[in-house]
């Protein structure tokens, strides 16, 4: 079948344990989250992982599947598209060298499309694929190294875990981030433990897939140029409008955060445009007005991040009697440094858009997807202090 995700004759895949787990010929088209369920799915016209209890994706015309967005705002949902939406990017991404002999591996769970793509890609192109969800960080880490991985996918927070781990991975080449950007000091500890790797970061989303691709020539502050294939649109607002071959079809049940507008796609982000470098806000529905200001809490989350002290932070909005709205700070690191954190944030943001107060958090809430539960962090908001 034409535009449908196939298993390559010289594809091999293994779960967590280094077990091979062989290609199912037309397994249930609604399968669980885990290396049988993938292997029973690749090659069928229609398929979902996980969402057991939910009825199967609809054929249609072309080969299609279900996979979940991130839900970093709000409850991930289920989007339906082509198979060949993504059999699209596996071309271009092929100048990576994922392919027979490669070796691939994923660290979250295939429910979510970061994962789910970069196993069934890897299939698809003839590499091995290893599964590393069901190991701890440490473990996951000891995994790349023992099996000489050299391609990765993965999310800023899986890395996040996995370098705090022991031991190098001098085979690793290729690292691919997405999901967000990484911080600086996350960079330099991808560079200790895997010293040989470049680093591609995406930007994208599921809905839409790749939109931007940044490299080692890439402005630090910037997500990328844009990826092959793509065409991108500002509107006077500044929101981000994508028109190409890797778009969803829908969702599969109710509305999402994705708007279209003759054939071109927005999630809600805005962002600007300098000599062909892509450089984000933030979402519009994150934008808050801070003493007439616009402001996109995820400028302020990217400089702290850049800070000694901060492993992870998180800025929300609180009502103020005084100021309409004020910001605060949710975050994870080290509590003796924040006197100096809060004096950095008023000399670069000053004293309107920079964080009240900081609150020092000892287990972050994260979703499914890797990415900070923020509705979990607005739950624990005690305000005012």
């Amino acid at each position: 079948m034409t535009d449908c995700f196939r298993w390559h004759p010289r594809a091999r895949l293994f779960d967590g344990a280094w077990r091979e787990v062989s290609h199912v010929a037309a397994g249930d088209p609604v399968a669980a989250d885990g290396p049988e369920g993938l292997a029973g799915v690749i090659g069928l016209p229609a398929f979902r992982i996980g969402a057991v209890d939910t009825p199967p994706p609809l054929s249609g015309p072309v080969p299609v599947f279900e996979t979940l967005t991130s839900g970093s705002t709000g409850k991930p949902r289920r989007i339906y598209r082509t198979q060949g939406s993504w059999i699209a990017s596996f071309a271009i991404n092929g100048r990576f060298g994922i392919g027979p002999g490669a070796r691939v591996a994923v660290l979250g769970r295939l429910v979510h499309s970061l994962a789910l793509y970069g196993a069934v890609e890897g299939l698809h192109l003839g590499a091995e694929v290893h599964l590393l969800e069901s190991l701890r960080p440490d473990r996951q880490r000891l995994a790349l190294a023992a099996r000489r991985i050299t391609h990765l996918y993965a999310t800023p927070a899986q890395l996040r875990l996995v370098v705090d781990g022991q031991g190098l991975c001098p085979d690793l080449r290729l690292v691919l981030v997405g999901g967000s950007k990484l911080d600086a000091g996350l960079r330099r500890a991808l560079g200790v433990m895997a010293p040989g790797a470049a680093i591609r970061e995406f930007y994208g989303a599921a809905e839409a897939s790749f939109i931007t691709i940044a490299d080692e020539y890439t402005p630090e502050a910037s997500v990328g140029r844009i990826y092959a294939g793509v065409a991108l649109s500002l509107d006077k607002a500044g929101e981000i409008w994508v028109k190409s071959p890797y778009l969803l079809i829908g969702y599969a049940e109710g509305e999402g955060s994705a708007k279209w507008h003759d054939g071109w796609l927005s999630v809600g982000e805005i962002g600007r445009v300098e000599e062909g470098f892509l450089y984000l806000s933030g979402r519009a529905g994150r934008m808050v007005t801070v003493a007439d200001q616009n402001v996109f809490p995820e400028e302020i989350e990217t400089l702290m991040l850049s800070l000694p002290g901060i492993a992870k932070a998180a800025v929300l909005p609180v009502k103020d009697a005084k100021r309409g709205t004020v910001l605060v700070a949710m975050v994870e690191g080290d509590p003796s440094a924040e006197a100096a954190i809060l004096a950095a944030l008023r000399a670069e943001l000053g004293p309107l858009k920079a964080p009240r107060v900081l609150f020092w958090q000892a287990n972050w809430p994260v979703l499914a997807s890797g990415k900070t539960d923020l509705q979990a962090l607005e739950a624990r908001l005690a305000w005012p202090v």
